[in-house]
């Protein structure tokens, strides 16, 4: 069953926002306590979700990551294909903290603010989960093709929510 957006924020407001203040200050430390302790956590750089292909890493792993220079391979660009091959250092200004997403113009529990043309299976990649979309309806310019959205994905372990994903979501070709 999925809560509300209002049952949800009730649940979850607190989490994510501590979520997104560790994300916006870079510290894996602090967030690294809110990763899911069996599943660890997803990055998806776009709106759909790849289970198979996905990164995912362990809580453990976080601390080290900022510095780590190893190249990974994290999906593939929007219109090119081309593969997204960045260190995670290169990824997170990118596809994660590339907005102030701590002061977004809306904020939405279990709804979607805003969709491209890219399919959003959030819920069927995490079943019985929660998720708070930070949105921009528009760039630095003004331009609504420049709106991007990141998507924090909490699921339940031994009563506690711990994050599981985070979702990368902007304007698509």
């Amino acid at each position: 069953m999925t809560l509300s957006p209002d049952a949800a924020e009730k649940v979850i407001a607190g989490e994510a926002e501590a979520v997104i203040a560790a994300l916006k200050h870079q510290d894996m430390k602090q967030l690294q306590q809110y990763i899911h302790p069996e599943k660890g956590i997803r990055f998806s750089p776009y709106a759909t979700v790849d289970v198979k292909h996905d990164l995912v890493f362990k809580a453990g792993q976080l601390p080290g990551l900022l510095q780590d220079k190893t190249v990974n391979t994290w999906g593939t660009y929007d219109g090119s294909g081309a593969p997204i091959q960045l260190t995670f250092q290169d990824y997170y200004k990118r596809f994660v903290y590339d907005r102030d997403y701590a002061t977004p113009e809306k904020i939405g529990y279990n709804e979607i603010v805003r969709q491209g043309n890219s399919v959003i299976n959030i819920l069927e990649a995490y079943p019985h989960s929660i998720f708070v979309e930070y949105h921009f309806s528009r760039d630095a310019d003004h331009n609504e093709m420049g709106w991007s959205s990141l998507r924090l994905v909490f699921q339940q372990h031994a009563e506690v929510w711990y994050l599981v994903g985070i979702v990368h979501d902007q304007w698509t070709i």
